[in-house]
């Protein structure tokens, strides 16, 4: 059983990743409507954007912060050794999803 989760799971991930891929290229082809849709769309897209950019400020201080204080917890013995590392590479792909 656990030889065919240990396959299974890499392969629904690769096919919902395909999905996706085909999903969003058929979206991509579609009209965006009129003129007056497409400007709201862009509207909408600018304070997307921004948003976004002021949250990845605020989170990218608060990630560093907690990097620096579990790294001196790891390094006072505090914590194991690897939670820095996994805290960041979380934090990486978790930006990286985003």
């Amino acid at each position: 059983m656990d030889q065919l989760l240990f396959w299974l799971i890499p392969v629904a991930s690769f096919l919902a990743l395909c999905f996706a891929w085909y999903f969003h290229r058929q979206m991509m082809k579609e009209s965006e409507g009129t003129t007056q849709m497409i400007k709201i769309a862009q509207h909408v897209r600018d304070g997307a954007v921004s948003y976004l950019k002021q949250q990845y400020k605020v989170v990218t201080i608060v990630f560093i912060i907690l990097a620096i204080i579990f790294g001196i917890m790891a390094y006072f013995g505090l914590q194991n050794n690897w939670v820095p590392f996994a805290f960041i590479s979380g934090g990486f792909f978790s930006g990286l999803a985003g």
